[in-house]
């Protein structure tokens, strides 16, 4: 077993021809996929993999200087393709991996036939004339709470964003990824996810772009996911879904399991 692919838990499954990517988001690892899995697995080869950070990951491994952008996370990436020889893949990112997606196309767009992106956002802060959901107030006081008492913060945080109560499946699931995580790896992530702004890059992102997105989402508000597609360099489409929350894919998969392997198969019409 490689380097990369060991500190990454790198899983790869299916026999299919064409490479289907998967990458999750803050606070959960690849489990977050377990209700997709099991349907592109006679299509797709699939690969699945955890980024550096996540509670499943190594802490040794986690440089906090490296993942201070995302641009660490899409040299993460590139190295998984690059370890398991992937000429070309479907890519899908949840959340902040839709964004380390397309940082890594920019380098090397003939790797990725399209991105589809889960509940994206270029960013979270607001701003004149932008609209990302969040002011630095609210964030700050969020970095605050989460490295006062970590557990705490992830008992409130984490049916908020699911968009559930605490008796729910999903919110059980996503609180036990979050909880994984180390308390200040899991702060220097946020930090980095929710001060990031990526919106001077996005017209440098050419491959097609398939935008999936909840209707009320905690963390990103469809007009955020509208700004992307405005402003992507390629083609791209949104696709509002009738979901609650930022992680639909774990909360809400009878609806997105059908969205996601629709957009998987079919390309945007040219």
């Amino acid at each position: 077993m490689g380097i990369v692919e060991d500190a990454h838990n790198v899983k790869v499954i299916g026999k299919g021809e064409r490479i289907l990517v998967l990458a999750h988001g803050f606070g959960t690892d690849q489990s977050v996929w377990k209700h997709l899995v099991p349907h592109v697995v006679d299509d797709f080869k699939v690969i699945l993999y955890d980024n550096m950070g996540a509670g499943t990951t190594n802490p040794e491994y986690f440089d906090f200087e490296r993942y201070a952008s995302l641009e660490g996370y899409a040299y993460d990436l590139l190295a998984i393709l690059e370890e398991f020889g992937v000429a070309s893949c479907v890519f899908v990112g949840h959340s902040v991996s839709a964004m380390i997606g397309a940082v890594a196309s920019i380098t090397r767009p003939d790797l990725f036939s399209k991105l589809i992106m889960i509940s994206a956002s270029p960013r979270y802060l607001n701003e004149v004339n932008y609209y990302g959901g969040f002011e630095q107030e609210e964030l700050t006081q969020l970095f605050e709470a989460m490295q006062d008492n970590y557990k705490a913060w992830c008992s409130g945080f984490a049916p908020l964003a699911v968009g559930g109560d605490m008796e729910s499946v999903a919110v059980q699931e996503f609180s036990r990824t979050l909880f994984n995580m180390r308390p200040d790896i899991a702060l220097s992530v946020a930090q980095t996810i929710f001060q990031s702004d990526m919106r001077s890059i996005l017209h440098m992102v050419t491959v097609p772009c398939h935008i999936v997105q909840s209707i009320k989402d905690l963390a990103v508000p469809v007009v955020a996911s509208e700004y992307l597609h405005r402003h992507l360099g390629g083609q791209s489409i949104v696709e509002v879904m009738s979901t609650d929350g930022h992680l639909p894919q774990l909360s809400s998969p009878d609806v997105v399991v059908p969205v996601l392997l629709k957009h998987i198969h079919h390309d945007i019409a040219t």
